[in-house]
């Protein structure tokens, strides 16, 4: 992309208000989300559950989940680019705090079935499901009005960064003022949905309605169709077996693993807040380098390397015992989630039909992941009770390798089976550019 474009990006209405909803979802969801496991956890700020019954929360939450995907897949793709399933998930957002205070809380007290039940479809439904949802929105939007996806999804790493600096202070105050600050986001990202539609996604809603969308959106045949691709059930091999492992380290292992190497939970969990805004900041930022870093490498090979850095992350964490090693490490996610996230959705835009771009990124991505969360939450937090952290983090590392070795063997070159949009590596741009200069 040349820097010329670059340029028009703050002029091109629809990457900043894609950018904004991203950065007020991911605020609204961060802000509470960063401390989840603690708050589940702790004994004094939260629940103080073990960590076989915070593993059945997270296995609860991700089957709810993997079913909201595929289906929230199927609609979005059916809607194209109107926004009725994101104001859905927005006023659920909106009601986060008053859920938690209310009714999640007391449920997970005295009634912890029912709570795990209702909690898994209200947080499933407003934020587990619903984050893939607006990704592959932004990602629609990129492709049909000329924005780096890339650089419109740094603005929610760049949000969540923001919050989880205050939700360190507001956890150790009182966790209840975290889902409050997420009702407030979510809020505003209702009324940034409802009321902010710029001009060029006016012009195309006319244009479908005109037109008919019924011609360019897949019908229920070819979205159940994709179930029989043996491609995509690779794929969904490969997340199992990796973006599984990094959501279980992250964020039903690490928070509880990290505040405990400090001398008080409230320093802990304050620490621990510092550290998670300065990574996600960088993560932003990286979100924005990764898809130069790709255009010069590729896809395929942007992705291994994503896989090399969790493997280093996660087995490395099985290894050190001091905050300050332990910190460092953890800045590593800052490059695992742009260097795996973004070429995994590319990858799908490549070799895959782009009409299905939404299902195929739940299924073969996110509700594949959220499978291995069912499978693999609750055993692995029942080995971390027995075995301790330590030792489930380098079991978890060397899966992770076995995976990295798989996936060298099904992961497709970027010019084999290119059923979507050609990607095409810089300096290959540059030399078909230079031959049709010179023919």
């Amino acid at each position: 992309m040349s820097k010329k474009f670059d340029f028009k990006l703050l002029k091109n209405g629809s990457y900043i208000q894609n950018s904004v909803t991203l950065l007020l979802f991911f605020a609204s969801w961060g802000v509470w989300w960063s401390f989840f496991q603690l708050w589940l956890t702790s004994t004094k700020n939260g629940l103080g559950l073990s960590g076989s019954a915070v593993g059945t929360i997270y296995s609860a939450n991700s089957a709810v989940t993997l079913v909201l995907m595929f289906v929230y897949g199927a609609l979005q793709d059916k809607l194209v680019l109107k926004r009725t399933l994101l104001v859905t998930c927005a006023t659920l957002a909106t009601l986060v705090g008053p859920f938690f205070t209310w009714v999640y809380a007391p449920l997970l007290k005295h009634q912890f079935v029912i709570g795990i039940i209702v909690g898994s479809i209200v947080l499933s439904a407003g934020f587990l499901a619903a984050s893939p949802v607006l990704e592959a929105f932004a990602e629609k939007a990129s492709r049909q009005f000329d924005f780096e996806y890339g650089q419109a999804r740094a603005w929610g790493s760049f949000g969540y960064a923001l919050v989880a600096l205050l939700a360190g202070f507001l956890f150790v105050i009182n966790p209840q003022l975290n889902f409050w600050f997420g009702s407030g986001f979510g809020l505003l990202l209702l009324l940034d949905l409802l009321f902010w539609h710029p001009a060029a996604e006016r012009r195309v809603d006319l244009a479908q309605v005109a037109a008919g969308t019924e011609a360019k959106s897949p019908s229920l045949k070819e979205m159940f169709s994709v179930l029989k691709m043996r491609e995509l059930w690779e794929m969904i091999i490969f997340i199992m077996f990796t973006w599984t492992f990094y959501t279980v380290f992250d964020q039903q292992m690490f928070p509880e693993f990290y505040t405990n190497l400090f001398a008080t939970p409230a320093l802990g969990q304050h620490m621990y807040g510092t550290l998670n805004s300065i990574q996600v900041f960088f993560e932003a930022i990286m979100m924005g380098v990764v898809p130069l870093i790709m255009r010069k490498i590729g896809v395929r090979k942007t992705l291994l390397l994503g896989m090399v850095v969790m493997c280093i992350r996660i087995g490395a964490c099985g290894f050190a015992t001091d905050p300050v090693t332990v910190s460092l490490i953890k800045m590593l996610h800052s490059l695992e989630v742009p260097l795996f996230c973004l070429p995994v959705f590319r990858y799908f835009t490549l070799h895959f039909d782009t009409k299905l771009s939404a299902t195929l990124y739940m299924v073969g991505f996110q509700v594949a992941a959220q499978v291995g969360q069912v499978i693999l939450s609750t055993p692995l937090g029942a080995f971390r009770d027995h075995f301790g952290y330590s030792v489930t983090f380098r079991v978890i590392s060397g899966i992770v390798l076995l995976a990295g070795i798989y996936a060298f063997f099904i992961l497709k070159k970027d010019d084999q089976d290119v059923n979507g949009d050609p990607f095409i590596k810089r300096e290959k741009k540059s030399t078909t550019q230079l031959t049709e200069g010179n023919n």
